[in-house]
């Protein structure tokens, strides 16, 4: 059995921010402010802002209320419908892949962890299972950079989208900023990215065979040491 636990401090951490990163993508992926539109009529927005999400479109109003939601009028943004931006279909859908993935490399490092820390050596080896972890946590960051980048980029651009009379939305925002949402998942991406580059750089110690060698020698007494034997000892021997 060999022992490998002393090799693996850096990805045990790096399982740790993996695991913090895929947790701040989900977060993201559930938050509606992505896009904040602001807008001057307050008729029906009252507070003049209005969030666009993933999978909603809100804003507060004191005359529109959506169940459950009190104050906030809420309509959910199908993956289907025809005025449904390219970016918000690219969210729905490799956000969810990347959480898939991203919970498979999670999975993946402990289970390397496990082989080395338990030295599995009939398991597949220990820098292979390495080597998958690390690039199936970059697979889940590139997914999720993805949308992030292209709803960053419709942001700075100021795109609009056309929203149903239902959404009770603007035509088009005075102004936008980024939300809290894609500031969010940029967290949780570089931390994926920094988890998965750990996992690729382990190493697998590398044993000299001169130091086992060297072990494996008897300990001769050293000449001229000018130690004798003691008779007392020799004769407690024979007994």
């Amino acid at each position: 059995m060999t022992y490998l636990a002393h090799t693996t401090h850096a990805q045990l951490v790096a399982l740790w921010l993996g695991c913090v990163g895929w947790t701040l993508t989900a977060v993201a992926l559930g938050l509606i402010q992505w896009r904040v539109w602001v807008v001057s009529d307050t008729e029906v927005i009252s507070s003049g802002l209005a969030w666009v999400g993933v999978w909603r479109a809100c804003f507060n109003s004191h005359n529109l209320v959506s169940p459950g939601f009190r104050v906030m009028h809420c309509q959910s943004i199908s993956l289907t419908e025809a005025f449904t931006p390219p970016e918000i279909v690219a969210s729905q859908v490799l956000m969810l892949l990347s959480l898939l993935v991203g919970l498979c490399g999670n999975a993946g490092g402990v289970y390397a962890l496990r082989n080395a820390y338990f030295g599995m050596e009939k398991k597949p080896p220990v820098r292979l299972a390495f080597l998958s972890t690390g690039a199936l946590c970059m697979l889940a960051a590139v997914m999720s950079l993805v949308p992030l980048l292209w709803n960053l980029t419709s942001v700075v651009t100021n795109q609009t989208i056309a929203f149903p009379p239902e959404f009770k939305m603007p035509p088009a925002p005075d102004s936008q900023h980024v939300g809290c949402g894609i500031g969010v998942g940029m967290v949780g991406t570089v931390l994926m990215i920094v988890s998965g580059i750990i996992f690729c750089t382990y190493r697998s110690p590398v044993r000299s065979l001169r130091g086992k060698a060297h072990l494996d020698l008897p300990v001769q007494p050293e000449a001229g040491s000018g130690g004798k034997n003691n008779p007392a000892f020799e004769s407690h021997e024979h007994l």
